[in-house]
């Protein structure tokens, strides 16, 4: 396993590349409403992430099972966990909705986040769903400090979701990153306090809770992508990278503009 610890100067690049991410959410979060086509949303951040200098790093990703990524962010509507694939013919209809992951490489590196948006007004256990998750995030990030270990990550986001009686998709994890989108190690959303990988100082990884409403069991659509729950009930997928210190982590991406927004629309 190569872990690669970033110096100062990659850690700004990837700052820069996830502010982008962040921004490009935040743009999206604003066309987001029912009658609106996971294409467009597509389209919209391609267009803005070139824009500004930066390539859609999910755009062509190659893919195991099947067929290149098609898109440049992953659409996941409702019972859709993630990867979801945009299309002309997926219209948002009030009431669902939406997680949005989106990765951008600038200047040679990496950005990678992701956040669940309401389409209109939605039912209040989705609405309790959705903070349960986010805030899940935020308790892993509390724990992903140097000298712990991968395992308190996963252990903090699963028994945080398990508490309010939700599910934690296992088959799907966080990871490092740096110049490839995906690097070691893993970070699944369950786990051991202090088992798997130490962290270290100057590591960058990206934090993923996947979490359903119902069962935690998943299975893969026809089109080798998307990955969908088995009970047909909504998931949700909130998303920071972050950068490991000898204190509190540093939070490289960013809801801030998007929480500004929601809070300016509610």
């Amino acid at each position: 396993m190569s872990i690669f610890l970033k110096t100062e100067d990659e850690i700004d690049l990837m700052r820069k590349a996830n502010r982008l991410v962040g921004a490009t959410l935040a743009e999206l979060g604003r066309h987001i409403r029912p009658g609106v086509t996971t294409l467009q949303l597509d389209q919209l951040a391609e267009e803005f992430i070139r824009d500004h200098g930066a390539v859609p790093t999910f755009k062509g990703y190659p893919n195991p099972f099947g067929s290149p990524f098609p898109a440049s962010i992953c659409t996941s509507v409702n019972e859709v966990v993630v990867h979801g694939i945009p299309n002309d013919k997926q219209v948002l209809r009030e009431g669902d909705i939406i997680s949005i992951d989106c990765g951008a490489l600038l200047d040679g590196f990496n950005g990678d986040s992701c956040y669940t948006f309401c389409v209109g007004e939605v039912a209040p256990e989705v609405k309790r769903l959705l903070a349960t998750t986010k805030e899940s995030l935020y308790k892993g990030i509390e724990v992903a400090i140097a000298g712990r270990h991968v395992g308190d990550i996963g252990h903090a986001v699963q028994t945080y979701c398990a508490s309010h009686g939700y599910g934690i998709v296992r088959e799907l994890a966080g990871h490092g990153i740096g110049r490839d989108m995906h690097e070691e190690p893993q970070v699944p959303n369950y786990g051991n306090e202090g088992s798997g990988v130490m962290l270290k100082s100057s590591m960058c990884i990206a934090i993923e809770p996947m979490v359903t409403l119902g069962d935690r069991r998943v299975f893969l659509l026809p089109d080798k992508w998307g990955i969908i729950t088995r009970d047909m009930k909504p998931a949700a997928h909130f998303e920071h990278t972050i950068v490991i210190r000898q204190g509190e982590a540093e939070i490289l991406s960013s809801f801030k503009e998007i929480e500004q927004f929601e809070r300016e629309n509610n």
